[in-house]
């Protein structure tokens, strides 16, 4: 039987580091990871291989292991009421 692995994997090329705006470790620590910034106006958005979405905005690429097929799923998922 085949498994699944369900982790997504994620880059973001930027054309230079004056396009980006905050990058967030710290170190020996469990605490979040940020990373923020602008790939630009958007250019392209496209299906590498079947399974990367990539971005190409003017000033970089976004890519991100995702088929249009798990997009389509969530897409028709009944959203459900958070009643707190």
């Amino acid at each position: 039987m085949k498994t699944e692995n369900k982790e997504r994997v994620f880059s973001v090329e930027l054309k230079s580091k004056t396009h980006l705006k905050n990058v967030t470790l710290t170190n020996g620590t469990t605490e979040n990871v940020l990373v923020e910034g602008t790939i630009g106006t958007l250019l392209e958005a496209t299906f590498e291989e079947g399974i990367i979405l990539e971005v190409i905005g003017s000033k970089g690429v976004l890519r991100l292991d995702l088929s249009p097929d798990e997009i389509k799923k969530t897409v028709e998922k009944p959203t459900k009421v958070n009643h707190q």
